[in-house]
């Protein structure tokens, strides 16, 4: 939500389990579902990354569903992003920087500890 995808709190659900392989979740862009994202979640350390093995097999699950989003908390092989730039569907691959990137700035799953302001005097304010 926070991201801008999605209706309400129904819009998206957990669709498999742990270990499993496929997909994670759905979200649903309208009410309708006529426009689905397929998610895949891997939660590897930094030295074991998802190669195209994984992504291939994400595809695979897609069938029908031409948007989808896979999260690592590693990095992705060369083979394994060069598979996803070679495929029709429109597949996001987010990594373990990017991931947190984007944690930090949604605010999700953080909580803000201190917040800094700096201020500049305004000359336009001041006339000069």
């Amino acid at each position: 939500m926070k991201t801008g995808y999605g209706y309400d709190k129904n819009a998206g659900v957990v669709a498999g389990r742990s270990h499993e392989g496929g997909v994670d979740g759905i979200i649903s862009e309208d009410k309708l579902g006529l426009d689905l994202i397929y998610i895949q979640a891997k939660r590897y350390s930094g030295s074991n990354t998802v190669g195209s093995k994984e992504v291939q097999a994400f595809v695979g699950a897609m069938e029908n569903v031409q948007k989808g989003v896979f999260i690592t908390t590693s990095k992705y092989t060369k083979e394994a992003v060069l598979f996803i730039e070679r495929q029709s569907k429109s597949i996001k691959l987010i990594d373990g920087k990017l991931l947190a990137d984007l944690l930090v700035k949604y605010q999700v799953g953080i909580n803000v500890v201190q917040t800094l302001s700096l201020y500049k005097i305004d000359s336009d304010y001041y006339g000069e």
